[in-house]
């Protein structure tokens, strides 16, 4: 069993087409830093690519609340053959605006806010911020925001300590909790407003938010703003190689799934691809994977194909379908090694990451693939010639983390963990490998071809 360098196989030409095709990666990080954004790009890509939301097309897309994304593209088969499904997340760990986050203090204005996801606090503090989000008012109309992006705007920071004066704070706690999490506060603003006494730099803030966005502070209420890292994806490495960009946990896999799926004509199984949200959190709410909207989008696509779409029908068309579960994995990180175990670890530059299993411990939490549909995915990949490794989220004792598969696997479906291994998942700057992005996206091209 060969485990190399997947770059070794590569051509000049191949290796000016994977990096083009990841400055159109870049370009989707950039744009989609929040769901809300995320669902944008998708919905506009495909419409380009021939995609309607009427359920009697060939192509069709509907879109949960703006935070979520279902695509169906017909086959020559009947969907009574089953469905090749692939679903990925499109949220990422980040922070939250609380609903009453702006207070002043020492004649400082500043943000209150909730972490999202699995993050690790100290990572979030003394780098540069950015506000995106959507504000509603009290007569409903709303507005969306992203301040921070463009080089003439400002950021924000949520202010450390100096070494000088951390030692008994922070250099002694461990470090999960050397950052508490209501210290990870915004610094927002500093000038006050003339002829006030009391909480004049709040008062000057909620006037500046008044005259630029036209809302007041009790729509703070009725407001989803996300804070997010404010550099953007950059080339990693001497021979650029790589990638390091917030939020590739999932858009790594979300991108290249859209150009699958848009790339996918004449395929034999009908498709559906499947962006969701909530991912980091459990797949909870009617945005997650957990709620009824991806069985009634079903019943809307059996409707408009002329076909019987009862609850019984259905659930023998998802019994007998296919699917992967778009996610990325861990790569083995070449400064904390003892976390791995190095045969059954994935490694960035060696193509997408097919896992068995996920869960922590003793399985607890997985969807552990049968290995009839692992030598299925094996075939395929290898007859495409899709440059890919096997791999375990580290030791088996060491933590381990779970995906969306087991909310599919409900339905009697085959499914596996398929995607990009990431070096610094979950922190503001992760890094993948360019190769791994392509593979990824050849990976899920085969299957939805298959």
């Amino acid at each position: 069993m060969k485990n190399e360098s997947g770059w070794k196989n590569k051509s000049k030409e191949k290796i000016e087409h994977i990096f083009a095709f990841c400055e159109e990666y870049k370009t989707f990080l950039n744009r989609a830093k929040t769901e809300r954004e995320a669902v944008t790009c998708i919905k506009e890509y495909l419409i380009q690519h021939g995609f309607k939301e009427e359920t009697h097309a060939h192509k069709v897309f509907r879109i949960n609340r703006g935070k979520e994304v279902i695509a169906f593209s017909r086959g020559n088969l009947s969907p009574e053959e089953g469905f090749n499904i692939i679903v990925a997340h499109i949220d990422a760990p980040r922070l939250d605006l609380k609903q009453s986050p702006l207070y002043e203090d020492v004649g400082l204005a500043m943000l209150r806010t909730h972490y999202y996801g699995g993050i690790k606090k100290y990572q979030w503090v003394a780098i540069p911020l950015a506000l995106h989000g959507v504000i509603v008012r009290a007569d409903g109309t709303s507005i969306h925001i992203a301040v921070g992006e463009g080089s003439d705007e400002p950021v924000f920071v949520i202010d450390d300590l100096l070494p000088h004066l951390s030692r008994k704070v922070q250099d002694e706690k461990k470090l999960s909790e050397a950052i508490e999490g209501e210290k990870l506060t915004l610094l927002f603003g500093s000038m006050p407003l003339a002829d006030e006494e009391k909480e004049a730099v709040k008062k000057y803030i909620l006037q500046v938010l008044n005259e630029k966005y036209t809302i007041v502070e009790d729509d703070f209420i009725s407001a989803e703003i996300e804070i997010v890292p404010a550099f953007k994806a950059r080339d990693v490495g001497i021979d650029r190689s790589m990638i390091g960009a917030y939020g590739q946990d999932d858009r790594a896999c979300a991108f290249t799934l859209l150009k699958a799926l848009c790339d996918t004509n004449n395929q034999q199984h009908p498709c559906i691809a499947i962006f969701t949200d909530k991912e980091e959190v459990g797949s909870e709410g009617n945005t997650g994977l957990k709620s009824n909207f991806f069985q009634i989008f079903l019943y809307d696509i059996l409707t408009g194909m002329n076909m019987k779409n009862d609850e019984a029908f259905m659930r023998k068309i998802l019994f007998l379908s296919r699917a992967l579960s778009a996610d990325v994995n861990g790569a083995f990180n070449p400064t904390f090694q003892d976390v791995h175990e190095k045969q059954n670890a994935c490694y960035l530059g060696r193509g997408v990451c097919i896992s068995k299993f996920t869960g922590h411990g003793g399985k607890v939490g997985a969807s552990d693939a049968h290995a009839e549909y692992v030598g299925e995915i094996r075939r395929l990949l290898n007859k495409e010639g899709v440059i890919w490794q096997t791999g375990e989220l580290g030791k088996i004792d060491e933590g381990g983390g779970g995906t969306v598969a087991k909310f599919h696997a409900i339905y009697g479906m085959d499914i596996i963990d398929c995607g990009t291994p990431l070096l610094t998942m979950h922190s503001p700057f992760e890094v993948s490998s360019k190769l791994d992005i392509y593979e990824t996206y050849r990976a899920f091209k085969a299957f939805l071809n298959s």
